[in-house]
Order: structure tokens, then C-alpha cells, then sequence
């Protein structure tokens, strides 16, 4: 995984576990999005959340989805049809795991967030598959 390119943020994996931390971030965000790890399938806390607003990076909050995106794909992740703004998300291939998939990665801060599939809904036909643990959510109206 690259390093941040935001000089604000942390830099070692201590920085980074400090700074989950405090955000009250899930327990497994550090190895989420700093290790590349992929929490259980039906345990993240918004595989099941349906309130209107918008996802962002839990690391950097970069927004990354609108919660009209969102679906219910059935596979345990929250999944989303499109990313909010482009280019807040990049694209790697992932050749782990003996599979050939294709990772996102939130494009300022380099945490990982999932992976994208072509199995979507229309009109896209993208499955954003994301971990719970890498988003941070904001209510519509918030700050």
C-alpha cells in the first residue's frame, strides 16, 4: 500500500491505530485500511444502515458515496452502484488470494476500502463492495 499523501495525517502504524482510535472507528479499521484486511461478510455496521447522507473515508474524509448508491447486493458488504465524486476513488488490480479482482483504494490517503465488481445494477453495472470498517458516515444536514 502507498503512503498518504496528506502530511496531516498519520504516518506510522501506531499514528494510525492512535487516530482510529479516537475517531471510535470499528476495531478492525487499522488492518481494514492500512493492511488490505476484509472484515466478516453481515458484521460491518453499514451493511444494514439505510439513512440518507454520504460515506466517506473514515482515514481522511474523503467522500466517497451517497447513500442513494446504495443497495442491498446480498453479500454482506455495504455495496454501492457508483462512487459520489469521481476520481475519490482509484482502481488496482488484486492478484491475492489465487483471484484476479480489482481493489479500491481511497485516492488522498491510499486506505483500502474493498474491492468493485461488474455484477451491479443498472446503469452503472458496478458493485462497489466496501468495508464498514473504512467508511465514516455523515446524516444529511450535518456538518
Amino acid at each position: 500500500m502507498s503512503q498518504n499523501q496528506d502530511p496531516s495525517l498519520p504516518k506510522t502504524d501506531a499514528e494510525w491505530q492512535t487516530f482510529l482510535a479516537r475517531k471510535n472507528a470499528e476495531p478492525v479499521a487499522f488492518q481494514v485500511t492500512r493492511r488490505a484486511a476484509t472484515e466478516r461478510p453481515f458484521t460491518g455496521k453499514y451493511e444494514a444502515h439505510w439513512a440518507e447522507g454520504s460515506y466517506h473515508c473514515i482515514c481522511c474524509g474523503n467522500k466517497l458515496f451517497d447513500s442513494s448508491t446504495k443497495f442491498d447486493a446480498g453479500c454482506g458488504w455495504p455495496s454501492f452502484s457508483q462512487v459520489a465524486v469521481p476520481g475519490a476513488i482509484e482502481e488496482i488490480v488484486d492478484r491475492r488470494h489465487g483471484m484476479v479482482r480489482t481493489e479500491t483504494v481511497c485516492a488522498q490517503c491510499k486506505a483500502h476500502l474493498g474491492h468493485v465488481f461488474e455484477d451491479g445494477p443498472a446503469p452503472t453495472g458496478l458493485r462497489y463492495c466496501m468495508n464498514s470498517a473504512s467508511l465514516d458516515f455523515d446524516a444529511k444536514g450535518d456538518a
